[in-house]
């Protein structure tokens, strides 16, 4: 552990010239690249965040989607822009922990080429399945779940935005520590994956809260349990899969990240603006109808948790045997 500690210091040192002393200038934009289509969680977190960094920044500050390639692209095109931060990039769980195992040719190198700044939020997902399957086969909750799945091994599928996802990922460490056999149908996203489960041409998800919050609450979907470690705000009666199944968490998240060696002034004014920017009433208000809980860390404390999300995902790629199709 110590060990491990001195590398996510050293990551972070690395991370920012600390003989550079340079802010941002007023006169110049600050564009926030989203690596992903407009009107998703990611985008939408942005969006609400510009509004609210202009007055902190004294700056005008954009927003700009560059989707493509799972995330590398918008990813990519930051690694390689100036280190002045005027151009940061909303990364992710994928951008920074799963596509470097997933995708032969990476453009970037997830640890070096960024300067990690701030977590923005984490939202979890949560273990759903189809509420007619779930009464036919009487199942009422995850112990039900997984006693039913070793009595019928491969009988029970899963499905997923693709190979690689989130929910691919979730659904592999469930089978793991729950020792269960569930076959993987994997879609060409995740709103594809949704319509075959409210189908019941699949039987479970592990869906992201917020796009499945609907049809939970009108009784289309069983909520089982959410991913994360802790219950969700939103949804307080959905117990965490944790509870019964003790080291399952996992979570989407998404921060903010520049490009690397970002002087050490430029990043700490940067991070202070964000975590005042998401430690307000009315940020966490639009935060929570994305099922989103808004988490600013400091920039050592964000580095260290990349480098963890990075290897813990890692291992449980090769030991999965993921690839992309």
């Amino acid at each position: 552990m110590r060990s491990f500690i001195k590398i996510a210091a050293a990551f972070a040192v690395a991370t920012v010239t600390l003989a550079a002393q340079a802010q941002l200038a007023p006169q110049k934009p600050v564009t926030i690249v989203v690596p992903y289509p407009a009107g998703g969680p990611l985008d939408n977190a942005a969006h609400i965040l510009a509004d609210k960094l202009r007055p902190l920044l004294k700056t005008e500050v954009v927003v700009d989607n560059r989707p493509g390639s799972g995330g590398n692209v918008g990813a990519a095109l930051v690694a390689k822009a100036p280190a002045d931060g005027h151009t940061l990039v909303m990364g992710a769980v994928a951008t920074h922990a799963i596509n470097p195992w997933l995708y032969p040719n990476m453009p970037y190198d997830a640890l070096k080429d960024f300067t990690p700044i701030t977590l923005v939020a984490r939202v979890p997902n949560v273990l759903v399945m189809n509420a007619e399957t779930a009464k036919r086969l009487n199942i009422k909750d995850t112990k039900d779940l997984i006693a039913y799945a070793r009595k019928n091994p491969g009988r029970l599928n899963y499905a997923s935005g693709g190979n690689g996802s989130a929910g691919h990922l979730a659904g592999e460490l469930f089978k793991s520590l729950a020792k269960i056999s569930v076959v993987h149908l994997p879609s060409s996203g995740s709103a594809q994956a949704q319509a075959g489960l409210l189908s019941g041409q699949t039987d479970l998800m592990f869906d992201n809260l917020a796009s499945a919050s609907a049809n939970i609450k009108s009784g289309k979907l069983v909520a089982f349990g959410v991913t994360t470690i802790n219950r969700s705000s939103s949804f307080t009666e959905i117990p965490t899969i944790n509870d019964v199944l003790p080291g399952f968490h996992i979570s989407t998240w998404f921060g903010i990240f520049g490009p690397a060696n970002l002087p050490k002034a430029t990043t700490d004014q940067l991070q202070k603006a964000f975590a005042a920017a998401l430690n307000t009433p009315d940020t966490a208000e639009k935060f929570a109808r994305m099922s989103a809980t808004p988490s600013p860390m400091t920039s050592a404390d964000f580095a260290y948790m990349v480098m963890k999300e990075h290897a813990d995902y890692g291992r449980l790629i090769k030991v999965a045997k993921i690839k992309l199709d």
